[in-house]
């Protein structure tokens, strides 16, 4: 094993990729938690679509990925939480909306230009070697201001989870830690889009939270147990994906339904005993 790990991080490429999707495997499971909870999963899937958009008009017009997709994913991400509260238009019916739109306009601007080239290809499902230095140092930075984000807000984004209506009455400002959830979910998704992919991104939300739900009962131990799994399914894809020379989002998507499907029988046999 020690072998392994050693050969593994010889690759420059890899070692970028390993530093920046365990941050973002990380940050995907606390912040994927409050969303499965609150029902709002599939914000993360929306987002990814956006990402993917913004994406294609930046490679279009030959400007920094990350620069462009970080501020529109933001923009996307308030513009669904405020259609969600305050509109017809509810939930699932807005990220439909705004995703759907943000994924033809990212292939229409795509087949204008480039066409279906790699770099691409590797947006909408992920690729380890789209991380060069610059991508890595920025990732972590927004990565480590998820993290830092999260746990300053710990008490109030629990709070906003399992009862946004007591929340409010007891003063808290409930709408603005919504706009920071969101915001903290628009920008993991973008970091995380360039190993895991538009397509695949969003199973990192869903998965962890959903794992540890089989066993935890308690909001701290969903939020610990989410954090350990996310962490360990990634490493898990990433050497599947090193040994046998498959897709790492795809590897590490699978890795997350093997442990879903395990959790789920431990969880069933704790019931029967």
């Amino acid at each position: 094993m020690a072998d392994l790990l050693v050969n593994l991080f010889s690759y420059g490429f890899i070692s970028r990729a390993m530093v920046v999707g365990t941050l973002v495997a990380l940050c995907a499971a606390l912040l994927g938690v409050s969303l499965v909870l609150k029902r709002y999963s599939m914000i993360g899937d929306g987002l990814s679509h956006v990402g993917f958009g913004a994406l294609s008009i930046a490679m279009a017009l030959g400007l920094a990925p990350l620069a462009v997709a970080v501020p529109v994913v933001v923009g996307a991400a308030f513009l669904l939480l405020r259609l969600s509260e305050n509109s017809k238009i509810k939930g699932d019916a807005a990220i439909g909306l705004i995703s759907s739109f943000a994924l033809a306009v990212g292939v229409v601007v795509t087949s204008l230009t480039s066409g279906m080239n790699t770099d691409v290809y590797g947006y909408m499902f992920g690729s380890i070697l789209a991380m060069n230095r610059a991508d890595v140092v920025l990732s972590v930075v927004l990565s480590a201001v998820v993290l830092l984000l999260f746990v300053l807000f710990y008490n109030k984004i629990f709070a906003i989870t399992f009862d946004e209506a007591f929340a409010r009455a007891t003063g808290t400002n409930a709408g603005f830690y919504n706009l920071l959830l969101a915001f903290l979910t628009a920008v993991t998704i973008v970091v995380g889009m360039r190993i895991m992919g538009a397509m695949l991104i969003s199973s990192l939300v869903i998965f962890p939270a959903l794992t540890s739900m089989r066993l935890c009962r308690s909001f701290r131990g969903v939020i610990v147990v989410s954090a350990a799994v996310s962490v360990c399914c990634f490493w898990g894809g990433m050497v599947v994906s090193f040994l046998f020379s498959t897709p790492a989002g795809a590897s590490i998507v699978l890795a997350n339904v093997c442990a879903f499907l395990l959790f789920s029988l431990l969880g069933r046999l704790r019931k029967g005993g």
